[in-house]
């Protein structure tokens, strides 16, 4: 029997080879629902394979060569939980994105666009000298500059432009996922520990390049293909190394190293529901929709 969990808004959150996907799908198969993808590289066209694509709101939404933002996903986010709601039925996001979660389910504050030629300019200065680029931060944001280590160049270049047009790399408010989601939510993270996560990294890229994800990268990088889009985790990997066992290898470990990131993101989201992933999709749906139809019976505005 499927039972309907009006006005509440489930998200899955996680590392990536956790199961988020096909433990969202598992849900949906007990309630009236529908996924809204919160994963940056999802929202591309042409890599289904090296994005892990599933039928969802908000996948390939995008061409490659589209300079994404989540100032342009956060407006389709919230229209596609809207709709949701208002058809019955329940929103699940679901990604390892953080902050496109976090867009999707909060009025995040969008850091302003940055000045025309900004990026050139300040991509120029890192160039000549990281430490001058660095030091121009401190000028114009001393916060951003403290957390911001001289040696990563996107993070100091990004640092730059948003200072420049006002805002800033670290706001002055972090607000919390619990009191400022738009409807009622409650947010489950599926955490495996390394070693267990490890193998199912290694046993998702080899399944990877069994589908035929070398002439999936090949195709999309004879076109053009966006600054953002070149994010997309294992592009690189693929694209430098011919022989399929080194790029495996490559992509392994910086899988690895982006779920560490991914399970510290985890970590800093308050209220959120930790959930083993070591156990069948199912199973795991069955905990999130226990804990959900708990949250739904308490008084209005506790639900997050």
């Amino acid at each position: 029997m499927r039972v309907s969990l009006a006005d509440l808004v489930l998200a899955i959150f996680g590392p990536t080879g956790s199961g988020k996907s096909a433990v969202a799908e598992a849900v949906a198969e007990r309630v009236p629902a529908e996924l809204v993808s919160a994963d940056s590289m999802q929202c591309y066209q042409g890599l289904p394979i090296l994005t892990n694509q599933s039928p969802s709101r908000l996948v390939g939404i995008w061409p490659l060569d589209h300079q994404a933002s989540v100032g342009e996903y956060q407006p389709l986010a919230h229209a596609a939980i809207d709709d949701i709601l208002g058809s019955g039925r329940t929103p699940i996001v679901v990604g390892g994105t953080g902050l496109y979660l976090r867009a999707a389910l909060s009025e995040l504050r969008i850091p302003p666009a940055p000045l025309p030629g900004a990026r050139k300019r300040w991509d120029a200065l890192y160039d000549e000298s990281a430490e001058d680029a660095h030091a121009q931060l401190a000028e114009l944001d001393p916060d951003a500059a403290a957390a911001v280590h001289p040696n990563d160049r996107r993070r100091v270049v990004r640092a730059l432009e948003l200072a420049e047009g006002g805002g800033s790399l670290r706001p002055e408010r972090d607000g919390l996922w619990a009191d400022d989601t738009r409807h009622p939510t409650v947010v489950f993270g599926l955490d495996l520990p390394p070693e267990e996560l490890g193998p199912r990294i290694e046993r998702r890229a080899r399944e990877m390049f069994a589908q035929g994800v070398r002439a999936e990268v090949e195709a999309a990088l004879a076109g053009q293909v966006s600054a953002t889009a070149r994010y997309a985790h294992g592009l690189a990997a693929i694209a430098e190394n011919a022989d399929d066992e080194q790029a495996i290898e490559a992509l392994v470990a910086r899988t690895k190293r982006y779920a560490a990131y991914q399970r510290k993101w985890m970590r800093r989201i308050p209220g959120l529901v930790s959930l083993p992933a070591n156990r069948p999709p199912g199973a795991i749906a069955d905990a999130i929709l226990e804990v959900a139809r708990a949250r739904q019976r308490l008084p209005a505005g506790r639900a997050g």
